[in-house]
């Protein structure tokens, strides 16, 4: 069994656009009769014909237009063109004439702070996005009283960390000052704008137990109708929700380019769901996209070793332990076989 299990997860590649939607309503597009729609094949690419086949002309490649908005109001704008997160929030920057370093996270089909609804690994090629933007910025002191402080991080891909989950009855829970949505600006002054997800719940970890330490955090600017309310939907949140509208999706991945394909197959929905459950589990993170790619390259594998390699040659900075391997692979076993 390989130690040291690990990827660079790098910003999730995108497409976009608007001549897409003569494919999306089934229309004939002259110069693309041979282009596969997603729902014709599985994981279908728009970039691509049939495998082995050159990719067709520039011009004739239907591009992909998402609708936007900020999510404490605002009219609605059209962004396209961007291949990654960091451009994606370019554009939305663009389109509102706001500093891109001012976007914290984009939730789909939701203005409300939404984990469950959190722009990840897919999203709906009819999604709506909503951007939502730095708020007010707050400072508490915690003492740490248990060795877990009840938190679960996530990050946008761009270099903000931020809360996704409180456990009920946990020591943040009691803190009425912290809400999922939040970014984590510093702990004990140590800057943490560039840190992954994992990186931040290593360190929250690694405080010293029956001590206090300090947070910076920095709460999205919220509309009239949120104001009321400490976190989007349950105070934990679900790990179940599927993006999209039932016409495809966009996969977004970390390497290529990102392609349309169907909605998961409900043993793909399965085992995501319970690996992003193991993440948290074992690593304090949820990351929807990490856990599709991990069913991704477990899904084919004959044994665990095979399993090991592929996730030592796809994934990087990760230090996955061999018993979090084993349990990842056998979901995705009991997800084949319907025992999840």
């Amino acid at each position: 069994m390989l130690l040291g299990l690990g990827r660079k997860k790098k910003a999730t590649s995108l497409v976009e656009n608007e001549e897409a939607e003569p494919i999306r309503a089934g229309l004939d597009v002259p110069g693309l009769e041979g282009l596969r729609s997603s729902r014709e094949v599985e994981g279908a690419s728009l970039e691509v014909l049939s495998p082995g086949l050159p990719p067709p002309p520039a011009g004739l490649r239907p591009r992909l237009v998402f609708h936007t908005q900020l999510a404490h109001g605002s009219p609605t704008g059209r962004i396209e063109g961007f291949s990654n997160v960091r451009e994606l929030y370019a554009k939305i920057g663009e389109a509102f004439g706001i500093p891109v370093d001012e976007i914290m996270f984009c939730t789909l089909n939701t203005h409300k702070v939404d984990m469950d609804k959190l722009l990840g690994g897919q999203i709906g090629l009819e999604d709506f996005i909503f951007a939502h933007v730095k708020g007010q910025k707050k400072e508490v002191e915690v003492f740490k009283g248990d060795d877990a402080l009840g938190l679960t991080i996530t990050d946008n891909g761009a270099g903000y960390a931020f809360i996704k989950r409180i456990r009920e009855g946990s020591t943040i829970e009691q803190i009425q000052i912290v809400n999922v949505g939040d970014m984590i600006e510093s702990i004990n002054g140590q800057p943490l704008i560039g840190c992954r997800h994992y990186e931040v719940a290593r360190m929250l970890k690694e405080l010293p137990k029956g001590r206090e330490f300090s947070l910076k955090l920095v709460e999205p600017l919220k509309a009239f109708d949120m104001i009321s309310q400490r976190c989007g939907g349950s105070r934990s949140g679900s790990a179940g929700s599927q993006l999209g509208t039932g016409r495809g999706t966009l996969r977004l991945r970390a390497k290529g380019p990102a392609t349309v394909e169907e909605l998961p197959s409900a043993f793909e929905e399965k085992a995501i769901e319970k690996v992003d459950d193991l993440l948290e589990s074992y690593m304090g993170i949820r990351d929807s996209e990490l856990a599709a790619t991990m069913v991704e390259l477990g899904k084919d594998k004959r044994n665990p070793d095979e399993f090991a390699e592929a996730l030592d040659e796809t994934l990087g900075d990760f230090a996955f332990p061999d018993e979090f391997v084993f349990d990842v692979w056998g979901a995705i076993g009991d997800a084949k076989v319907g025992r999840l």
